[in-house]
């Protein structure tokens, strides 16, 4: 089983044919790995930036939860409960219905 992508190290992006020992190979993973340092910060605001949004959504939702229980509270304190009284059996009386007539039917 592989660890969720949050937990696993971003590989490094792999070119196949390796490339000679050369001034512009250096420069040219110089570039590379410049480039890639950018988009890892870019990816980093974004999620800073979702991380704030998603704060800001808890605190919203909290302050509703307090408000809507206080309201409930408030409702509840306002209505007066009433109670019917127990009825001596346990079972509740049904109306007499008409006794129908079955019959089976096979074809």
């Amino acid at each position: 089983m592989q660890p969720p992508l949050s937990r696993r190290s971003i590989p490094p992006k792999v070119s196949t044919v390796p490339r000679p020992k050369t001034e512009t190979s250096a420069y040219l993973d110089l570039y590379q790995l410049a480039v890639e340092k950018k988009r890892l910060q870019q990816e980093l605001q974004m999620l800073e930036v979702r991380k704030q949004q998603l704060q800001q959504r808890l605190t919203t939702i909290d302050q509703q939860m307090g408000q809507l229980n206080v309201q409930a509270s408030s409702l509840a304190e306002g209505l007066e409960v009433t109670h019917l009284p127990a009825s001596d059996s346990a079972v509740p009386e049904t109306p007499q219905s008409p006794s129908f007539d079955t019959f089976l039917l096979e074809y």
